[in-house]
This record gives C-alpha cells, sequence and structure tokens, in this order.
C-alpha cells in the first residue's frame, strides 16, 4: 500500500486529522521550549491561564471548563502546586471542594507565559490573515463538536 493510501492534497476526501495531530505536536513542541525556563510544560500551562482567568474555580470546573478529564487535571494542578504557582484552598461553603489560586509567583509568571504563548501563536499564523484565521477557529469548533462526547459542543465558544 505504501504511502499512497490516501486522497491527492486538495480534494475533499483528505484527511484533516493528519494535519491536526502534526500541528499539536509542533506547537506542544514549540511551547515546551518557551516555557521551559519557568519549570511549566506543555501540559500545564492551559490550567495555569485558566486558572489566572477564574480564580478560586474547583478542579471539578476546571475540568469541565476545559474540557480535559479530571485525573489529568489533578497531575497537572499537582505539578503546578509543586512548582509553587498555585495553592489550594478549602472552599468555605462546601469543604468537600478545594479552589485553586496563583500563589505570587504564579501571579508574575502568567504575563510571561503569555508573551511565549503569544510568540508560538505569532510563528502558526504566519501568513494568515485576520478573517482567515477567524474561519479556521470556527471550522475547528465545528469539528470539536461533530466528534465531542460533550454533547451539542459544550464548553466551546458558538
Amino acid at each position: 500500500m505504501g504511502e499512497n493510501w490516501s486522497e491527492p492534497a486538495g480534494t475533499a476526501l483528505e484527511s484533516h486529522g493528519k494535519y491536526i495531530s502534526a500541528i499539536y505536536r509542533h506547537m506542544q513542541i514549540l511551547i515546551a521550549a518557551e516555557l521551559a525556563s519557568y519549570r511549566i510544560g506543555s501540559g500545564q500551562y492551559i490550567f495555569l491561564m485558566a486558572i489566572a482567568g477564574r480564580q478560586g474555580i474547583t478542579q471539578k470546573e476546571l475540568s469541565e471548563d476545559l474540557l480535559i478529564d479530571k485525573t489529568t487535571t489533578a497531575k497537572a494542578i499537582a505539578k503546578l502546586e509543586a512548582e509553587g504557582y498555585v495553592r489550594r484552598e478549602a472552599d468555605p461553603g462546601d469543604n468537600r471542594f478545594q479552589l485553586l489560586f496563583l500563589t505570587e509567583a504564579g501571579r508574575d509568571v502568567v504575563p510571561k507565559v503569555q508573551e511565549g504563548l503569544n510568540r508560538v501563536k505569532n510563528k502558526a499564523r504566519q501568513g494568515i490573515s485576520d478573517d482567515n484565521y477567524v474561519l479556521l477557529l470556527e471550522l475547528l469548533k465545528q469539528v470539536l463538536r461533530n466528534v465531542s462526547d460533550h454533547g451539542k459542543g459544550e464548553g466551546v465558544a458558538p
């Protein structure tokens, strides 16, 4: 069968999955390089940034918002906590839950992380107009809604 198992490039039957997968892998490598000096892995930054945007969120809410399983969330939060970027506090309304907050070190590193993420995003956007970038995001969201186990695109912007 060899490498000719797929339809020719540019046809309606060409698979988008291989491109999504390759983009993800390359983006993770670039992000990891940008964040290495802060000891934040490419698997943790999304949690750090989400907590920065919503101080006092629970792990459960974080998992739901990011569409990431609870085990992965717990591991990422434990790593961020061990690095001194995140702290937990008991929920005064329900002691069964822990609320997540950034530490001072976490607040200090967020702008640096954002700068690194912006550099990666700008590299990825080279040669793509703003209109086409908006279209790309809308199409990717539609693909996610199509394949998501989370109902009709829960957690995905319309």
